[in-house]
């Protein structure tokens, strides 16, 4: 399974400082970290951006600097996303943009995605707000396809987002989101590559409890399917390890959280 690094965040205090003085240490630091721990793409959370659409330029070349490894571009911004997507190296693999929708709005994400090459994260929701379950999430999926297609953009560069909320306030779809991803899988051949904001499951809880939570939701979305997830790598590493062995992926040996 695909960790997506989540720790570059302009949301922390310390990386937002960085990316605002334009500080390479402390995001380099963190990319490093997050590499080292096991993350196979770096993401890259800038917010909209907005005055600042060469942000996300800077923190691609930043983070490839010293990472070899794809960055996940995570903005509502246009302009910053294509200014991303110009300096990226793809010798490392094909970034990602986070995300489009079936929000008319988020339309145009899918003109870059096309035009670059890349992948994109489509994100289960319309205008009209959540989706209530599994089916609504798989009907607007099947719609945001059949728009990709419109576009040019192969199945196989599209991880579909279900969607995942705070246990604390919406206990219910927890559930639901581990439904939707054993779903989606159906609704292509090959199987749809998948995507989830893991740390969303434990958002507002306290924090002792929430590598638990997360850690628990991961095992099982990864026996649903899932294919890829934006976490905290240090936090999900070994619990990837360990349900790749109980789900025969890989061979068991007693070193195997070491390799």
């Amino acid at each position: 399974m695909l960790i997506i690094g989540e720790k570059l965040s302009i949301i922390a205090k310390r990386v937002r400082e960085a990316m605002m003085k334009r500080d390479k240490g402390p995001i380099q630091e963190i990319a490093k970290a997050q590499f080292a721990k096991g993350a196979g793409m770096i993401d890259a959370n800038i917010g909209p951006a907005e005055g600042v659409e060469d942000l996300m330029e800077w923190m691609v070349t930043t983070i490839q600097e010293v990472v070899p490894a794809p960055v996940c571009l995570d903005t509502t911004n246009y302009e910053a996303l294509e200014k991303g997507l110009k300096v990226h190296n793809n010798e490392w693999g094909r970034p990602l943009i986070n995300s489009t929708s079936n929000d008319p709005e988020r339309f145009p994400i899918l003109e870059l995605t096309a035009k670059y090459n890349c992948d994109v994260i489509a994100l289960t929701v319309g205008k009209g707000g959540l989706p209530a379950d599994a089916e609504e999430r798989a009907a607007i999926a099947a719609e945001l396809m059949g728009r990709a297609a419109e576009y040019g953009i192969p199945m196989e560069h599209i991880y579909l987002d279900p969607l995942v909320l705070q246990a604390a306030t919406t206990q219910d779809q927890a559930l639901k989101v581990v439904q939707t991803i054993k779903m989606f899988q159906d609704l292509n051949d090959p199987p749809m590559k998948t995507v989830v904001g893991l740390s969303n499951i434990s958002n507002g809880c306290p924090k002792h409890i929430r590598h638990i939570l997360n850690e628990h939701f991961l095992t099982l979305l990864m026996y649903e399917g899932l294919s890829a997830a934006i976490a905290d790598p240090a936090e999900i590493i070994t619990t990837v390890k360990t349900v790749d062995i109980l789900m025969n992926k890989t061979l068991y040996a007693h070193s195997y959280l070491e390799m």
